[in-house]
């Protein structure tokens, strides 16, 4: 079944990895470094990205940390993709409760007001309650541009009875995107969204999200990701997506 979404804008909200053969989709392995805009205006690079989105001290709560609502299989990922952090070469994604707290500082460029408060929360954070709705961490590799998504989803997510909504995922592959889109260039709004759904998620069951950026053309970001479990056997879904390059602001 083919769905195609069109979506509002989302921002990007930091240790890696890839672990172990089995965790090694082709589609992140065997593809090229992304083509990029040549004569681009962007200032910021991935790596002032990063370290703005990551602070190193924050009073923040990070909900991309284990919880005790981990199941062992959660936790036995997180500490392997955790392990591949140490060399610099993958980042882990803090997650706060919104992602106005990760650009803080900044706003979105003239002429797109928003009357948010301080109280807004990010979609995929609108629980505290451990374990009943969304549980993930993202990993994000700035050389190579692309992110993976540990995803656990609880009973509050469900659609068939016993498996996660397929909306469910198709918000969390769209803010994985949103990240990877906006730290490897200034990708700040989901243009298209198209997924290709193959199986459904158990609830309480973990779902790797493979997400990579494939090129960018026009101020275009195409990024594309596979949803799977850990060892390759069960795809999810499919899933190509669209962001528009623009520049955040600096608040006056």
């Amino acid at each position: 079944m083919r769905r195609s979404l069109w979506l509002v804008p989302r921002f990007g909200s930091c240790k890696g990895l890839l672990g172990s053969p089995r965790l090694r989709p082709q589609s992140v392995l065997h593809r090229h470094p992304p083509r990029q805009v040549l004569g681009t205006s962007f200032s910021s690079s991935t790596d002032a990205l990063v370290a703005r989105f990551c602070p190193k001290t924050t009073d923040l709560k990070d909900y991309a940390l284990p919880n005790a609502s981990w199941s062992p299989d959660m936790m036995r990922l997180y500490e392997e993709f955790l392990e591949k952090t140490k060399d610099g070469e993958w980042i882990k994604l803090p997650s706060f409760k919104s992602n106005a707290d990760h650009i803080r500082g900044l706003k979105v460029p003239g002429g797109l007001t928003t009357t948010s408060k301080e109280d807004g929360r990010l979609f995929t954070r609108f629980l505290e309650k451990e374990g009943q709705g969304y549980e993930y961490v993202i990993f994000f590799n700035p050389a190579k541009k692309k992110s993976v998504c540990l995803f656990q989803p609880g009973p509050y997510l469900e659609g068939a009875p016993g498996f996660a909504h397929g909306g469910a995922l198709v918000a969390l592959v769209d803010e994985t995107f949103s990240k990877t889109a906006y730290l490897s260039g200034h990708g700040l709004f989901t243009i298209n969204l198209n997924i290709k759904f193959k199986n459904l998620i158990p609830v309480g069951s973990v779902a790797l999200l493979n997400v990579e950026l494939e090129k960018i053309e026009d101020h275009k970001m195409f990024l594309s990701c596979i949803a799977q479990s850990p060892d390759q056997q069960v795809l999810f879904a499919k899933v190509s997506g669209v962001f528009l390059q623009l520049e955040l602001e600096e608040e006056e």
